[in-house]
């Protein structure tokens, strides 16, 4: 059977093929597309992706990324900054954004507690937090994930944190709005029942 592989083209497909959720099938479909824009359209795709790796940094306050000093969450004066919502990536604090109900400021973490990968408290962003808690953090709510990795950073960090007197509170799990229970997992209502509010 006669090789048809093109050497850069193996190469684009092979660096697809790395991100997260992208098998060889959708890694090659991918490599076709970027083949077939027009060359300035693959040039400003390209340029986009060096200019987000030169110019996307760190927030120097919440570990968020930002392009500038401060995210806009931090410059935001209006924002609560004795509530500080703790978690694991970016994306989790966007989805909080997304809410539109909160209104405190956030801390990245990036990542989660998790032995079995070899990440401990000192890989994440716990000392930047540990920083930020002066008289004015009232309140550190725990929204890292509902998994095991998630609790563990979360019960770690609120060990830290209680001799601090500060009130560390976590999220609230349980079944999702319109879901029914008979179709919910013990776990699920397990966490729902402990986290019920009184009406």
């Amino acid at each position: 059977m006669a090789n048809y592989n093109v050497a850069p083209l193996e190469k684009l497909v092979e660096q697809f093929e790395k991100m997260p959720g992208i098998g060889y099938k959708t890694a090659q479909r991918l490599a076709y597309y970027v083949l077939n824009m027009p060359k300035t359209e693959a040039r400003e795709f390209s340029e986009a992706i060096i200019d987000a790796h030169e110019k996307i940094h760190y927030c120097k306050v919440c570990c968020n990324l930002t392009d500038s000093e401060l995210c806009p969450v931090c410059r935001n004066e209006k924002r609560d900054k004795s509530v500080i919502c703790v978690v694991e990536t970016p994306r989790d604090a966007m989805a909080m954004e997304a809410t539109d109900e909160y209104r405190g400021v956030y801390h990245i973490l990036h990542g989660a507690i998790s032995p079995l990968n070899d990440i401990g408290p000192d890989d994440l962003k716990i000392k930047e937090l540990i920083a930020r808690l002066s008289g004015d953090v009232t309140e550190v709510i725990m929204a890292t994930n509902p998994t095991v990795e998630g609790d563990a950073t979360a019960m770690y960090i609120s060990r830290l944190l209680k001799p601090m007197g500060i009130k560390v509170t976590r999220l609230a799990y349980g079944i999702p709005v319109g879901g029914d229970l008979e179709y919910a997992d013990q776990v699920t209502l397990a966490r729902a029942l402990e986290g019920r509010n009184e009406l």
